[in-house]
């Protein structure tokens, strides 16, 4: 009998269980390691910082629903990795034994490589997890008695840009509905080198089209930016040239802000080294998903090391979509089950990047692959259709979730409702 143990339970880490617990025959044993008891649903989180959802309707508690799929789950957070001894430590004190280990842990957020940025101890929202979008909403409520400047978007190194674009919109629509945008000047600050560059180098128009946008919502933005600091009420932020020299250096005031960070690898898994890890701590991994040092070690997710599309003025990150992540899990579990079975490693996750975005009553769909151009395909569309299909992916998700699926929840539903499957044959 294997032990596989899933270090994670997000958006990568427990539909990874579930895969493998439907791949594997029940003489393997698969645990979840996860430092809550619940699972949250992340890309809802812009909608719970302005109050259109509920804390308590993206999340679910783990234990239960894992345990009638004949999976383990222990909630205490990791604190050592000892590859070369198949174990895990744990901050209660418990030692975890692993014949495979899937590591799905998600970044730690860098908030203190900006001074006074993030809710805790900061002067900024996030919307990275739950529990700091309900801070933000916290906020938000308090900023909607007595409106003024919003400053929005996300800082150097940063790799996520999407919930940033739609958090922006989202504010900009919930101000609308309220009749109260007017009174609310609003300025995205971002990283990119240009609008619509996503950590992708651009999809299709989207430069175009996202200027657009912003134009068309009244929103100012400020591109290869780096924000030195943060106090109440102020943001200062050095903008630069595309030769990555300081051309004007701006000081935005600010009533509310949400900047997203830079992300890093997390503690547990970023002590362990340069052999496990890049210097900013992501997982080395193969074309298989797996550690080159440690072949009994898989990663999926945010945490797996990815260089940047190319090398922009402001330093910017590549972004993981969970689209990209399911099919790095995917490719994970028919490895393991093929290793199992003593057989060559052939799966692949396809690192293409699938993305709707939402702007609060309409939204925009990316898709890019791959990835890295030149691609083969390079697609965007724009209407109300992504709101809604991300509405219902949402519920379509946790429904899954709740019934224990081990399908690819990301391809089915969202390569059918964004009315692309010829894509799959492109890819």
């Amino acid at each position: 009998m294997a032990h596989i143990v899933v270090l994670g339970g997000g958006v990568g880490g427990w539909p990874a269980a579930y895969e493998l617990r439907g791949a594997l025959g029940k003489e393997h044993k698969v645990t979840v390691v996860h430092n809550s008891t619940h699972f949250s649903f992340t890309p809802s989180n812009p909608w719970v910082a302005v109050g259109w959802r509920k804390a308590e309707e993206i999340q679910l508690p783990m234990e239960g629903y894992l345990s009638k799929k004949g999976i383990h789950f222990i909630s205490v957070a990791c604190e050592e990795i000892k590859p070369d001894d198949n174990k895990l430590v744990l901050a209660d004190g418990q030692i975890v034994d692993y014949d495979y280990l899937v590591i799905c842990t998600g970044p730690e957020l860098a908030f203190d490589e900006v001074e006074g940025l993030g809710p805790h101890g900061g002067y900024t929202q996030s919307v990275c997890s739950t529990p700091h979008a309900e801070t933000a909403c916290e906020g938000w409520e308090a900023f909607l008695k007595d409106p003024g400047p919003i400053v929005v978007g996300a800082v150097q190194g940063a790799s996520c840009f999407g919930p940033a674009y739609e958090f922006a919109f989202i504010m900009d629509a919930d101000l609308r509905k309220r009749r109260i945008r007017d009174q609310v000047p609003m300025t995205y600050v971002t990283s990119e080198p240009y609008i619509g560059h996503l950590g992708l180098a651009g999809v299709g128009d989207s430069r175009t089209m996202m200027e657009s946008e912003l134009r068309g919502h009244h929103i100012n933005w400020i591109c290869n930016a780096k924000v030195t600091r943060v106090e109440p009420g102020k943001m200062f932020v050095d903008e630069h040239d595309m030769s990555g020299n300081v051309v004007k250096q701006h000081e935005l005031p600010h009533k509310y802000s949400m900047m997203l960070p830079a992300f890093r690898g997390v503690p547990a898994v970023a002590k362990v080294g340069d052999k496990l890890c890049n210097p900013r701590g992501f997982v080395k991994v193969d074309k298989h998903q797996r550690n080159t040092v440690w072949p009994n070690i898989y990663s999926a997710g945010v945490c797996v090391a990815i260089p940047p599309v190319e090398a922009t003025p402001v330093p910017t990150g590549t972004p993981k979509t969970g689209y990209m992540i399911e099919s790095m899990v995917t490719a994970i579990v028919h490895n393991i089950e093929l290793d199992l079975q003593g057989k060559p490693l052939t799966h692949e996750g396809t690192w293409n990047a699938i993305c709707l975005a939402d702007m609060g009553d309409t939204g925009v769909a990316f898709v890019a692959m791959p990835q890295i151009g030149p691609r083969n395909v390079a697609w965007m569309r724009k209407g109300k259709w992504v709101h809604l299909a991300k509405v219902g992916f949402e519920k379509y998700f946790m429904r899954k979730m709740k019934t224990g699926s081990s399908e690819p929840m990301f391809e089915k539903f969202m390569l059918r409702m964004v009315g692309i499957t010829r894509l799959k044959k492109d890819s």
